[in-house]
């Protein structure tokens, strides 16, 4: 055969006529997968329906696609070439058959001899995963998936359209050999890197995106934690760990690469530099106080609550008793205004009774056959179904076979997909509810209940992740500051990225914590003070308080995905509590906070104008802090602090 070269790297889909005779392993398989050739052109197919693999080929692990029509024969090839100074055609009209938004599609030339163009092989290819250089993910109006592939050529194939689904499992096949990050810019774009992370820092470091030791920021990218960690620590195994783990080399060294270059700063991008020569001053001692045990004294005669910040401030310091929790709640979740009256009440319980039930009428009313052809439904109700049976069975509410309480957790759960169908229900939703339930042991009620609590939290149910790789960032910053050098140590041990407590975020710490302690400590981060991220602190106040135990063992990656795994039900939630908040009160204190911690604290927060003037951020974020400092200054000698 021969083999036209070019100037560049460049894909020649071609066939291959010989089997290999080197053992080849099948790593995945999926059908129904169908290679648009040509979706602008209407004289020529635009469709063929094929089959996608990940495989071995003489211990090579390569990404291929062929047409039904070629099953029995060899898999095709994709052939690569570097310039030699040899002529070929060029089709500059190559069409790939999507909207190239993403990346400047250069000319390819391919060999016409070998490739006719009415013959669906002509599109057959086997890539080695060592030269893929990103997939783009997407998703028509019909809810079908598509991946574009681009080669290290920069070279784009045609669109692959996932008619059956697929795509993540071909994630995760492709996963086990190569590293594929998301772009921080293109949610839909994910670059290829191998596995070795050392390589990849180099290769970044050429860039000049990441400066010495950039291998530990790559981790915190790198994860893809939902499953492994919400099934369980104990999932995490020795092959995940060599995938995460850098190879034990020298650290690329730009400057001593080339020592002409300048060095350059420690600060790594999107991170502000925070060492620990920032002084923070002592942590002070924090006490809880007595749960909030009188309602009718806040209401006026009217039922309006009459001082809702000072019930936020002392449901914060601790609680609600359980009597007054089924109304209290309701306030703290958005059911009711603070500011409405008893009648106005009573009026927006009817209404949202109404609302409630007209939404379950739509799902208890689709029959067995029109539910066959809603595939979005189907899949929403099997999940329900299989995570209400196994949630907060313990609890005497929602033990044992037909249990009401069960029925009502379903029936709940259903109506929420009908409410945000876009959303439907993803797994840990039923952790959220079932303690609302509890307390409410009202359907509507718990329902609308479950939707001001989902307002706080349904990013992080978002396919995408973004909100809990931020979140993630976010705990990263404010426990470099508190803690440097529980930071390296974990940094050491690969660990850096701090998955071991995705579970954590994203439940709000529902299975850490006993089923009573739960009431509490939701209750006390719905009053959202002292901040926003309040959760990010309590985080911090487990991590510390866990300091000794890891950094004076000899803890690895695994071990301390197991020792944080452990740590459910054994935790002390006042303890904890007392913790984050002297920790809050620590930061506020210092008189110079990094601007990154003070972001996640929401303590400074610029405007527009100030985005374009960085010199006019210092005198807002002086007076915010000024104001915090002098707040906590002045409640020193009382029994706590007021919150903003």
């Amino acid at each position: 055969m021969k083999i036209t070269t070019v100037s560049v790297l460049t894909i020649i889909l071609t066939y291959t006529k010989a089997c290999s005779q080197e053992r080849n392993l099948l790593i995945f398989e999926k059908e129904g997968v169908y290679l648009h050739t040509n979706a602008k052109r209407s004289n020529q197919d635009t469709t063929i329906p094929g089959f996608i693999r990940v495989v071995e080929r003489a211990g090579v692990p390569a990404l291929e696609w062929s047409p039904l029509e070629d099953e029995g024969r060899s898999a095709p090839a994709v052939l690569y070439t570097k310039k030699d100074g040899e002529g070929g055609e060029e089709d500059t009209h190559f069409d790939p058959g999507y909207e190239p938004d993403w990346a400047v599609i250069s000319t390819v030339k391919k060999d016409r001899e070998h490739v006719p163009v009415r013959d669906s092989g002509q599109w057959s290819f086997s890539l080695p995963l060592s030269e893929l250089y990103s997939l783009r993910r997407a998703r028509f109006s019909l809810g079908r998936n598509f991946l574009v592939l681009t080669s290290r050529g920069g070279h784009p194939l045609p669109p692959l359209h996932f008619h059956r689904g697929g795509t993540r499992e071909l994630f995760r096949a492709l996963q086990r050999y190569i590293i594929l990050d998301q772009s921080p810019v293109d949610g839909r774009l994910f670059l290829a890197y191998p596995c070795d992370s050392g390589a990849l820092s180099q290769s970044f470091d050429k860039l000049q995106l990441l400066d010495e030791g950039g291998s530990d920021l790559v981790m915190r990218f790198i994860h893809d934690p939902y499953a492994t960690t919400f099934g369980g620590f104990s999932k995490v195994t020795n092959f995940f760990r060599a995938a995460l783990r850098p190879p034990d080399s020298q650290v690329y060294s730009r400057t001593a690469q080339d020592p002409s270059l300048p060095p350059q700063s420690d600060e790594e991008p999107g991170f502000e530099l925070i060492t620990c020569g920032v002084e923070l001053g002592p942590r002070p001692d924090v006490t809880r106080g007595q749960p909030l045990d009188k309602w009718e004294e806040f209401l006026d005669p009217e039922g309006r609550v009459k001082n809702p910040e000072k019930v936020k401030e002392l449901v914060f310091k601790g609680g609600v008793t359980p009597p007054l929790r089924k109304e209290v709640w309701k306030f703290l979740l958005g059911f009711y205004p603070w500011n409405s009256t008893a009648k106005e009440r009573e009026d927006i319980l009817r209404v949202k009774t109404d609302e409630y039930f007209r939404m379950k009428v739509q799902w208890k009313s689709v029959s067995e056959e029109q539910e066959m052809r809603n595939s979005l439904l189907r899949g929403y109700r099997s999940l329900i179904e299989r995570d209400v049976s196994r949630t907060d069975r313990h609890n005497t509410f929602f033990s044992g076979n037909d249990n009401p309480g069960l029925t009502l957790l379903h029936d709940v759960l259903m109506t929420y997909c009908m409410y945000n169908f876009d959303l439907g229900y993803v797994q840990g939703m039923s952790d959220l509810l079932s303690p609302i339930l509890f307390v409410t042991q009202n359907e509507v009620e718990s329902f609308w209940c479950l939707t001001g609590f989902m307002e706080l939290l349904h990013q992080n149910f978002e396919e995408s992740q973004e909100a809990m790789k931020h979140q993630l960032i976010q705990l990263s910053i404010l426990l470099k500051a508190l803690d440097p050098e529980l930071c390296d140590f974990l940094d050491s041990q690969d660990s850096g990225s701090l998955c071991f407590c995705f579970r954590w975020l994203l439940i709000w710490f529902k299975r850490e914590f006993s089923f009573e302690d739960i009431l509490i400590l939701w209750e006390v981060l719905w009053t959202r003070l002292p901040c926003d991220n309040f959760h990010l602190l309590i985080a911090c106040s487990i991590l510390q308080s866990q300091r000794g135990e890891l950094i004076g063992s000899d803890h690895d990656f695994n071990t301390i995905l197991k020792h944080i795994n452990e740590l459910t039900m054994k935790l002390d939630l006042q303890s904890v509590l007392r913790g984050a908040e002297a920790i809050y009160q620590q930061l506020i204190q210092c008189k110079e906070l990094p601007i990154k911690v003070q972001q996640v604290l929401g303590l400074y927060i610029p405007s527009s104008s100030e985005e374009d003037s960085p010199d006019s951020q210092t005198s807002e974020t002086q007076r915010l802090l000024a104001q915090s400092q002098a707040e906590a200054a002045s409640c020193s000698s009382a029994s706590g602090p007021t919150y903003p």
